[in-house]
């Protein structure tokens, strides 16, 4: 699909907002603060003929644990890219799309935390930025109030319902944008759902090649939080098909970074400063590039013990020890240098003229911010 021209609405008189991502976000924020009051007020009116008893569980705590998920945090990549790919196509100069960039970076959010409940429910991730996630957090409601049935199927039934509440109210965001903006949200979801099937069938089955990995994270990561993000701040602005291309160039290159520095925070990273459990990918065998290239350094012993962890034999010692050959094998060291790589490759595309000079430090900002992480 290729996409030129939005039909972005210049709204006359509508003054740019000063440079920088940050003036941006702060609407974002308050959007997304609309939105959830909002679906507050209408939850709370359809649900206005039962009366919770006291002491039982009730179906508020959807909302409820939507609700803290929505303001537990959180970086805003995927705001801030979007804004700097509206800078990049001439939008701080012109004013053009501004009021549609906020919008998608609201919907961009709530479809992050829709995938970030999901996510964890997959995964069996117990935490999420610090705290408990959605799911266990619905199962400890099931078991301190003594719920009939199967605490953690109720816990996942939960979150689940809370995800796709998320999910509904971005799309209900999308559909008041132009139509070029909604076609390129339908293939940043489809291209979400697409790399998530991928993690999940590659690990079922046993795949660490690495070109599978790769594309496993061009799909579930680098074009979901990077590229995609950019493409709509690009033709919220009204892009050309050269900034666009010249885009594309860059937030392949940055998304590459994005997923890399993630496999290595989710094994040797710091659970207390990435708020997630760190040894998991190890544990799931995900066809991650650190693990496919783990399977290429490792040796024979070493690969033997990697797959017995992934066959759910991974005692906290075996974990620990692999993560250790990680880093001595070299593989750490790799997946660094390739972090690097992506970096300079990301920086080199900002050089072509049909990107608004406006926009170059801040995206190299950004890519610099987002392979350096850490969390």
């Amino acid at each position: 699909m290729t996409l030129i021209h939005s039909s972005a609405r210049h709204r006359p008189g509508l003054q740019a907002p000063a440079p920088g991502d940050d003036a941006t976000v702060a609407a974002v924020e308050d959007r997304i603060t609309q939105t959830i009051e909002s679906l507050r007020t209408m939850w709370a009116d359809l649900a206005s003929a039962v009366v919770p008893r006291e002491g039982v569980l009730h179906t508020d705590s959807v909302i409820e644990l939507l609700e803290g998920m929505v303001h537990s945090g959180g970086k805003r990549f995927r705001p801030r890219m979007a804004h700097w790919g509206w800078v990049a196509a001439g939008g701080q100069r012109t004013g053009i799309g501004h009021a549609d960039l906020v919008t998608v970076g609201a919907a961009l959010e709530l479809l992050h935390v829709f995938a970030l409940i999901h996510d964890d429910v997959m995964d069996g991730s117990e935490t999420r930025r610090g705290h408990a996630s959605v799911h266990a957090s619905a199962r400890e409601q099931h078991l301190r109030l003594h719920g009939i049935g199967d605490p953690q199927r109720y816990g996942e039934n939960i979150a689940i319902l809370a995800g796709d509440l998320s999910h509904s109210e971005s799309g209900l965001l999308v559909a008041t944008l132009p139509r070029p903006l909604q076609e390129v949200w339908r293939t940043l979801c489809v291209e979400l759902m697409m790399g998530q099937g991928r993690d999940l069938v590659g690990a079922a089955n046993g795949r660490r090649d690495l070109a599978h990995a790769r594309e496993v994270a061009r799909a579930k990561s680098g074009a979901y939080t990077v590229w995609r993000p950019l493409q709509l701040g690009a033709v919220a602005a009204g892009a050309d098909s050269g900034t666009l291309a010249a885009l594309e160039r860059y937030g392949v290159a940055v998304g590459e970074a994005f997923a890399l520095r993630d496999d290595i925070l989710g094994v040797i990273g710091d659970s207390a400063t990435t708020g997630k459990p760190v040894g998991d990918d190890i544990v799931a065998g995900k066809p991650t590039v650190l693990m496919a290239l783990a399977e290429q350094r490792f040796s024979p012993r070493w690969r033997r013990l990697l797959r017995r962890a992934a066959d759910g034999h991974a005692s906290g010692r075996l974990v620990g020890a692999l993560q250790k050959e990680l880093v001595t094998s070299g593989v750490i060291a790799d997946v660094e240098t390739m972090i690097r790589e992506a970096v300079s490759a990301a920086v080199l595309a900002l050089e072509d003229p049909a990107i608004d000079r406006a926009a170059v430090p801040g995206l190299e900002a950004l890519a610099r911010r987002v392979a350096w992480r850490d969390a």
